[in-house]
């Protein structure tokens, strides 16, 4: 007897054979029963799931001798007949080979014809997407009203090319991937026929290099018992493949997730010394990662793992976290794709493999801004911790000096933190003392701000401590503008989760010559601020001192985008100088330019690289380039001082030189 490959000895013969099917199988075995039979079916899935075999299945049931019977006997006349293909009742036909409008006029002429032994003729086209689109449209009429005693079985990988008029004639059936377990037991049972002893894990890597397809699966099982002898392992496999395994995969990525790239870069090159080729090692290498990420997110399953979990490096596992592993696999796929493209594949996968050893310090995106928002936590948390909680008052702000207000009530009623853009270098009284009567000796008189309208009820508490950590002054200076916003509460944490009292809000309006400069421009800031402009007010904070001549302001900034920023606003900035000075201003910004700054001596390589990159400038108080050898004038000392101490030093020189010459 000649020998017999699996795939056409292990064809299922009955619907109960049919493995990962059982939706198709118990359909029919329905429609068999009541007698419910279509003129034209239509199977559809990937190959080797069992397509054509259940269109022979059927076929049988159908023209069995004890049938219609959904258990056909395989016995009699017919059912023999169409096991061998030699029944002339049942047609096979190979829509690859016979694409054209005449051969289904062929099939047109032959349907007049009754069947010969059996009840139904049945035509079975497989590859049915391949005929042509006139083959298509001259089997429209004959699928839709075709004789009684005839049925159209069709069977396609591609389903999306079969025309949507083909489809609306015919019962759809999908056949589906059969899952790794149903495989991997299909393949035990035809080892024992054979006779051959097989290791689960040499199963499970046929099963899964099966992808779902029986045939598949059937034909690498043949291979890989050709030469296994009595016995499949996977060892056997391993070496007689090409394929890397588990334990040398354990070997290069313990020494990448050590940074041992030297060592990985030499086993690599012993692997391909081997015969491995560089897609099969890519391959493996991308399983093994996805093997890991599985364990990584507690998925043990060793049908989906290929090993048992225990075979996996543990040191691998314990390096790398679930994104770095994600980023290796990732990077794999990519390499894969790269190859084919590539000057030479070996090096694509040397740099891949060096860029594994330092994959331990990859940081994603994501982890980068959960940073970010937990150090952002901290430094807002950070005041709160050490400010003084007082029983019964709202704390004052550390900056404005009024009541703390951590958020501000939206117009839609919703809470979003207000950020602070600027202050007017207040420093708080210490707790315990009594701040001063008068204005602070840093501030003018005329420049100094009133006093912060407090409620009686809030008298009497400690303030808040200096942020600054100086010394503070006698009295704090505050802005022109004092506010407490309605509807607000402070942080739960200021006040020991007991809640704040409501504070009315007190505005004073702003003092001062609004005719100087320096007042104007610091009441117009604050004006801002308090219009919820704050963005703007801290721009303005950029330009120079304001000057006035005529009816204009003129200031300077360093920035072109500076400048562009407040001329966008130029009308918000002269209502708001127009209504604070009491006459039409024009406002007018230009930009100064800066002045290169010198380079600084003996500055390190780092930081010459690190201003040519990111054109920077070394900003420094130590001595410069063709720095004056005469020292700085010392603080109060005028310039003209310094050229008169010059004149007599010169002076002096003088009059040695002259004196030495008499005594020569």
């Amino acid at each position: 007897m000649s020998y017999e490959v699996t795939a056409t000895r292990r064809r299922p013969q009955r619907f109960e054979d049919l493995a990962g099917q059982e939706f198709v199988a118990e359909t029919f075995k329905n429609s068999i029963q009541s007698g419910k039979i279509a003129h034209a079916y239509l199977f559809s899935g990937p190959r080797g799931c069992g397509k054509t075999s259940t269109a022979r299945i059927l076929a049988k049931s159908l023209s069995c001798a004890n049938g219609p019977t959904a258990t056909p006997c395989g016995h009699c006349q017919q059912c023999m007949e169409i096991t061998k293909g030699t029944c002339t009742d049942v047609i096979e036909i190979d829509g690859a080979s016979n694409t054209s409008v005449n051969d289904v006029r062929q099939i047109k002429d032959e349907i007049l014809f009754p069947p010969q032994s059996c009840r139904y003729k049945i035509y079975i086209i497989d590859e049915v997407h391949m005929l042509s689109m006139p083959a298509f449209n001259a089997l429209l009429k004959t699928i839709e009203e075709p004789p009684p005693y005839v049925i159209f079985i069709f069977a396609t990988t591609e389903l999306q090319k079969v025309p949507a008029t083909i489809k609306s004639r015919c019962q759809q059936f999908n056949f589906r991937l059969i899952p790794i377990e149903k495989v991997k037991e299909q393949l035990a049972e035809a080892a024992k026929e054979i006779n051959i002893a097989a290791d689960d894990e040499a199963l499970y890597w046929i099963a899964r290099e099966s992808t779902g397809s029986m045939r598949d699966a059937y034909t690498l099982f043949d291979q890989v018992a050709a030469f296994s002898g009595d016995k499949i392992t996977y060892d056997k496999i391993r070496d007689k493949l090409g394929l890397v395994g588990v334990d040398r995969l354990n070997e290069i990525f313990e020494d990448c997730a050590q940074n041992k790239s030297q060592d990985a870069l030499q086993k690599l090159d012993t692997y391909l010394q081997a015969g491995i080729s560089i897609e099969q090692l890519i391959s493996n290498s991308t399983d093994y990662l996805r093997s890991l990420l599985l364990i990584k997110n507690g998925i043990q399953k060793e049908a989906l793992l290929g090993q048992s979990a225990g075979r996996y490096s543990q040191i691998v596992l314990e390096r790398w976290n679930s994104i770095q592993i994600e980023r290796a696999v990732s990077l794999f796929l990519q390499l894969y794709r790269d190859i084919r493209y590539s000057l030479n594949p070996r090096y694509e996968l040397e740099l891949a493999f060096s860029r594994l050893s330092w994959l331990s310090d990859y940081v994603s995106p994501v982890e980068v801004k959960a940073a970010i928002d937990k150090a952002r936590a901290l430094l807002e948390g950070a005041p709160s911790q050490n400010r003084p909680a007082s029983q019964g008052a709202a704390p004052v702000n550390n900056l404005q000096g009024h009541p703390a207000q951590s958020q501000r009530q939206s117009p839609q009623g919703s809470s979003a933190p207000r950020p602070q853009f600027f202050s007017n270098e207040l420093n708080r009284t210490p707790q315990g003392q009594e701040p001063s009567a008068g204005p602070s000796p840093a501030v003018p008189p005329e420049q100094s701000a009133p006093q912060t309208t407090v409620p009686e009820q809030n008298q009497g508490q400690p303030p808040a401590f200096n942020l600054g950590g100086a010394e503070p002054p006698e009295q704090a200076a505050v802005s022109q503008y004092s506010y407490a916003p309605e509807g607000e509460m402070p942080p739960d944490d200021f006040l020991n989760s007991e809640p704040a009292p409501q504070i009315e809000p007190v505005i004073t309006a702003p003092t001062g010559d609004m005719h100087n400069m320096d007042n104007l421009k610091k009441a117009v800031i604050s004006d801002l601020s308090l219009k919820d402009n704050e963005i703007l007010a801290a721009t303005l904070m950029q330009t120079s001192a304001w000057s006035l001549t005529e009816n204009r302001i003129y200031a300077t900034v360093t920035a072109e985008f500076t400048r562009t920023t407040i001329q966008k606003q130029t009308a918000l900035i002269n209502r708001t100088i127009c209504a604070l000075y009491g006459s039409p201003l024009t406002f007018v910004v230009e930009v100064k330019q800066q002045k290169p700054k010198e380079q600084v001596v003996d500055s390190p390589k780092e930081v010459q690289l690190l201003c040519s990159v990111f054109k920077g400038q070394i900003v420094s108080h130590t001595e410069t380039i063709n720095a004056p050898s005469t020292p700085a004038p010392q603080p109060g000392q005028t310039e003209a001082n310094s050229t008169e101490s010059d004149t007599s030093d010169d002076t002096q020189e003088t009059e040695e030189l002259n004196s030495e010459e008499d005594d020569e």
